[in-house]
């Protein structure tokens, strides 16, 4: 039984530094994380308006585009949990410093990329960096932050996240218009060359660490079998169904069951599944995964509706949807404070309501609708999703044990990242029913328009899916609230393995001063 007493916990900077310097450095420890949360959301939505240059300039097809967008995503879907727990292990603040390296080095990389192979494999190399970030930021704030500030800390996280999506729009369109799409790339250095120099200042590895050996075979149990998922899932959206993506799901789901059965076999596993004993920690996880699966679609659709039907730029696409993140970004540390006051389930659940009626609100587009109905729809849906995620974080967060906030986290990005692939195949597929599938990538990429005739029949497809998704956004909110059931009976407490010492499993990571945020 591996040694959890303190002698396990990391040697902290803050035991000589005074009390009253505490507050100042956890501020400075959640602006680093928060700059992390930005260069993701920067990175997110400055590709999509590189697209077609991108296509231009190294002759890639677009189905080729498109993996440049899915590349990134998968990598952090199947590697969040892993490097989660490796941050458990090490270090998070190591591991979250390491994926600055990694995410820059893939940055420089992407802007010398000279065909489809090399960007997208660079591109990969960039969503390793991108899923140390991602899946240790969460764990760094429930070290830094005793439970009953948490909810803020994410709420403040949810800015960066805003903000960077609003950044990458407005530099998106200034770089690629005057500048080279390489450049989008290029600017990621000097900003996280930045951010881990700070980082390498304000951050302290202070969370309880767990000296046990790596699980090799859970590790890649868990990796093949998310891939095998999410590569069939991809490849349906780029391609029919075939032997190959039939071979690919199963083989994935039977991966991920032999998973789960060799790690109940394990004494030092991989994934504690006793994380799954805190009755709030699965609904929280499940919310997660429905949430994404509603609302990442819609990012698409929306962007196909607005380029192929609507037939504007990807630029002025993208502005119609700033206000949505601006009002996102405002509402966030409100909802995490709510979390911290009232618990989380309110603000998580009443978050998902608000996204289910802006779906409503996409669902009655059509081809000659008012451009402002998709603004408020936009800032329906950001009022919603800057209430559900600082305090669904939060949540699952509060129910684990310090010594697993690394998994815990890692999850949490897994679940939400497997409901994006989804989502991501569910809008090609519903506008592949109206329109050829490679027209489909092309509106997406904004290299052409719809005639009258398909753009009519492209957006009643999209009803069905808006109204598809407004149910799939109610399951989500009706798992969320069955958390105050948990909670009134007393069952959100953070869950103590058998596998661990008494000391470790219940005693409550230590107080502020360690680290922070959750992507």
């Amino acid at each position: 039984m591996p040694d959890m007493t303190a002698s396990s916990t990391a040697p902290t900077a803050l035991s000589s530094v005074g009390t009253n310097d505490r507050p100042a450095r956890n501020a400075l420890a959640l602006v680093v994380i928060m700059v992390g949360v930005l260069m993701a959301a920067v990175d997110t939505t400055i590709v999509v308006l590189a697209l077609p240059d991108l296509e231009r300039s190294l002759h890639v097809p677009i189905s080729g585009v498109v993996w440049v967008i899915i590349s990134y995503l998968l990598v952090i879907t199947v590697l969040a949990v892993q490097v989660g727990r490796l941050g458990d292990m090490f270090g998070r603040v190591r591991m979250y410093e390491a994926g600055f390296i990694v995410f820059i080095v893939g940055s420089a990389l992407c802007a010398l990329a000279t065909s489809e192979a090399t960007i997208i494999a660079y591109r990969v190399l960039q969503g390793v960096g991108g899923a140390l970030i991602a899946a240790n930021s969460g764990a760094v704030i429930a070290d830094t932050f005793p439970p009953e500030r948490r909810g803020r800390a994410y709420g403040f996280n949810a800015v960066g996240f805003n903000v960077g999506a609003v950044l990458g729009i407005l530099l998106g369109g200034l770089i690629i218009t005057y500048v080279s799409w390489r450049w989008i790339f290029w600017i990621n250095v000097p900003a996280g060359l930045g951010a881990f120099a700070l980082a390498l200042r304000v951050l302290r590895d202070s969370g309880r660490r767990e000296h046990r050996g790596l699980d090799l075979p859970g590790m890649f149990l868990l990796g093949a079998g998310l891939f095998g998922l999410l590569w069939a899932m991809t490849k349906l959206a780029t391609a029919s169904f075939t032997g190959e993506v039939t071979a690919s799901l199963v083989g994935g789901v039977a991966l991920l069951v032999g998973f789960v059965l060799f790690e109940r076999t394990r004494k030092a596993p991989m994934l504690d599944l006793s994380l799954f004993r805190a009755p709030t920690v699965t609904p929280t996880l499940l919310a997660s995964l429905f949430q994404a699966m509603a609302s990442y679609a819609v990012l698409f659709l929306v962007i196909m509706y607005l380029q192929g039907v609507r037939g504007l730029s990807p630029l002025h696409a993208s502005l119609l949807l700033v206000p949505g993140y601006v009002v996102g970004g405002f509402v966030g540390p409100l909802s995490g404070r709510a979390a911290d006051k009232f618990g989380p389930v309110l603000p998580a659940t009443l978050g998902l309501a608000v996204q289910a009626v802006a779906l409503l609100v996409y669902s009655r587009l059509h081809t000659g609708t008012a451009l402002w109905l998709v603004v408020l729809a936009a800032v329906v849906n950001g009022t919603g999703s800057g209430g559900f995620f600082p305090a669904n974080t939060a949540a699952v967060m509060k129910a684990s044990p310090g010594r697993l906030f690394g998994v815990a986290s890692g999850m949490l990005r897994t679940f939400a990242n497997v409901g994006m692939v989804f989502s991501f195949a569910v809008a090609i597929l519903v506008s592949a029913r109206s329109i050829p599938r490679g027209l489909a990538f092309a509106i997406f990429v904004g290299t052409t328009h719809l005639s009258r005739e398909l753009a009519s029949a492209f957006t009643t497809g999209l009803h069905s899916a808006f109204l598809a998704s407004v149910g799939i956004m109610a399951l989500a909110a009706v798992l969320s609230a069955t958390r105050v059931l948990h909670r009134r009976k007393g069952l959100d407490a953070p869950v103590t393995s058998e596998r661990s010492a008494p000391s470790s499993a219940s005693g409550p990571p230590a107080p502020a001063g360690l680290q922070a945020g959750d992507a």
